[in-house]
């Protein structure tokens, strides 16, 4: 498949190395599933994971995505928990994309320095293949967002993007995208309609009722599948 689009602004980014990151430990606090694996929170995302295969049955393989209403409520860190809460059932692979041109995190949630990945692939720079990289979790990959790619609502909401999601899911069992904010990006409402489904990240106690009900509504007007809230910050 051939993915072209505008020239990528970041040339910095240096391609990734196949297996770079693979024996490189991943220490970070809040990634419950490795630091506390047998804690609370690990087990409501591993419900979590087991309710979104309770919705797919057959098991064929499914795209999500994972957004909230404002930036700064923990999508990155309910994306990478549940990735690795799918990574842990040895049938499963997952990969992460880190579709959030505005403030990527992925990478470094996981320690990773930042490569070239999703805009650069958009912008004929660098095959899938080549985007894709191991973490040390086995069955876990990552495709980082790369340098902005002009603008992002015109790749994450374009057919191609669509293309690239059907593409992956022949590889990977689960592809997760860490999205944008729905309220203050554009974007993130047209990624959330190019997937199977779309999980929606509340911060309990921060995020106000009327901007979750908000959001919610612009995703399902404009035909997204909304799945489900994840709460984050419960005592």
């Amino acid at each position: 498949m051939t993915l072209m689009s505008p020239k990528a602004s970041d040339a910095s980014l240096e391609i990734a190395e196949r297996g770079e990151s693979k024996d490189q430990p991943i220490q970070n606090e809040e990634l419950q599933l490795l630091s506390a694996p047998e804690g609370r929170v690990a087990e409501q995302f591993r419900s979590l994971r087991n309710s979104i295969q309770a919705m797919n049955p057959d098991g064929a393989p499914r795209n999500l995505c994972v957004t909230s209403a404002v930036e700064g409520e923990g999508k990155t860190t309910a994306t990478l928990n549940l990735a690795l809460a799918l990574a842990e059932q040895p049938h499963l692979s997952v990969l992460v994309i880190d579709g959030n041109f505005h403030a990527p995190g992925i990478e470094e949630a996981l320690g990773m320095p930042r490569r070239q990945g999703l805009a650069e692939l958009f912008g004929g720079k660098l095959d899938p293949d080549r985007a894709v990289r191991e973490t040390s979790v086995p069955r876990m990959f990552v495709m980082g967002a790369g340098g902005l790619a002009g603008n992002p609502a015109q790749h994450l909401g374009s057919d191609r993007m669509a293309t690239l999601l059907q593409m992956l899911k022949q590889r990977f069992d689960y592809v997760l995208v860490d999205g944008p904010a729905t309220l203050e990006f554009n974007d993130a409402s047209q990624l959330a309609t190019k997937t199977d489904g779309t999980l929606f990240v509340v911060r309990l106690g921060e995020t106000p009722k009327h901007m979750v009900e908000q959001a919610v509504t612009l995703l399902e007007g404009l035909g997204a599948n909304v799945l489900g809230s994840v709460a984050l910050g419960a005592s």
